[in-house]
């Protein structure tokens, strides 16, 4: 397997950890704030997610990347790591605007339709994971944060 196409798995099991982690996290804080209005629910829920979910996705890529950014005496190769966090960020950055949008609004609606907090979660963490899984990998593929800059 070419290491463009292991790189790109390595992210998507990445993302995939941290949403599952997020997810119970996630769900766990909806039931705890159901005596909440709908709004606020959805709103904290929300928070929680995105804080759990960019911590254990921070720590996990992390970890599968950092002997990337180490040069042989090392040092760390300042250039590739900051030319790799613009793409990251700019891969990010629109994923996370649709997916927040997705999971918020979806969450709320389900709320108001009298669903229980927690599955009203779930539900919603799905949906907006399925989008964003989508939008990265067509912002990663794009951005080219993957490409071998020897091809």
């Amino acid at each position: 397997m070419n290491s463009e196409r292991l790189q790109y798995l390595k992210l998507n099991k990445n993302i995939f950890l941290a949403f599952l982690v997020s997810m119970t996290v996630s769900a766990l804080g909806a039931n705890y704030f159901a005596d909440q209005i709908e709004l606020l629910n959805s709103t904290i829920t929300l928070m929680i997610d995105h804080s759990v979910y960019y911590a254990v996705f921070g720590t996990l890529f992390y970890l599968d990347n950092k002997k990337k950014y180490i040069l042989e005496n090392g040092k760390i190769n300042r250039l590739l790591l900051k030319s790799d966090l613009l793409k990251i960020v700019l891969s990010f950055g629109s994923s996370e605007i649709i997916y927040s949008i997705v999971r918020w609004g979806v969450q709320y609606e389900l709320l108001i339709l009298n669903y229980d907090a927690y599955m009203a979660s779930v539900i919603s963490h799905i949906l907006a994971a399925i989008v964003f899984f989508i939008v990265i990998n067509l912002g990663v593929n794009f951005t080219k944060l993957f490409k071998n800059k020897k091809q």
